[in-house]
């Protein structure tokens, strides 16, 4: 079975009603609050039931199991993230890294507990998360590079560039949400130059792909 099929199996079936449809995003973002407070193997599922006041028969109908309903909380949190990312294409393209590395990282600060199990592969080695973090990531790696080179397929050494510049932005993360202190302005700024000296190596080796002249100024210069 591939992962795509596991993850197929692991949704909740589909539920036809309005009602049934805001019942199950209510438990989504309630699930949200819990699992951003206590992990994911000191929570039962009578826990969770108690918390959101509901019988967990409810929890089993819309997600079939506990690692159902922490996935679907998981794709739920990380939706809007890749949407941001994908936003903004009439930007100049400073502008629109500085919103999406901005959206990332308000993502990061108010979902903690998601982030740590999207970036670090969720509770043990779990396949359908690790699908999941590796989808967050092309996508953010497609919109840099829209962003920078614009629309169409980069060389893999740029793509290898850019997912390189994209791990350091996720280690530098968790560290900034594990010790609180640098503003997050602060911190888009350096993420931001760190781009421009990527792409400026990117240039270098690959002079198909050339830097953008806000990278050339300095990465995090404003047009």
């Amino acid at each position: 079975m591939t992962h795509s099929q596991q993850r197929d199996t692991a949704r909740p079936r589909a539920r036809g009603t309005d009602r049934s449809v805001a019942r199950r995003a209510e438990l989504i973002a309630i699930g949200r609050t819990l699992f951003s407070d206590t992990s994911y193997d000191a929570l039962s599922m009578d826990d969770i039931a108690r918390h959101a006041q509901v019988a967990k028969g409810l929890i089993y109908y819309y997600f079939e199991s506990k690692r159902g309903y922490y996935l679907a909380i998981i794709e739920d949190s990380v939706a809007g993230l890749v949407t941001r990312a994908a936003e903004g294409q009439d930007l100049p393209p400073t502008q629109r890294l500085h919103r999406t590395l901005d959206g990332y990282l308000r993502y990061a600060e108010h979902n903690q507990a998601a982030y740590r199990a999207i970036v670090s592969g969720g509770v043990g080695f779990d396949a359908q998360v690790q699908e999941i973090r590796d989808g967050v990531r092309e996508a953010m790696i497609q919109a840099i590079a829209e962003g920078a080179y614009g629309p169409g397929r980069i060389a893999p050494l740029a793509r290898m560039g850019l997912l390189a510049w994209l791990c350091s932005v996720e280690g530098a993360t968790l560290d900034w949400i594990d010790r609180p202190g640098l503003p997050r302005e602060r911190l888009r700024e350096l993420l931001a130059k760190m781009l421009g000296g990527t792409l400026r190596a990117i240039e270098e080796l690959e002079p198909a792909h050339p830097a953008p002249a806000a990278a050339r100024r300095g990465a995090g210069a404003r047009d």
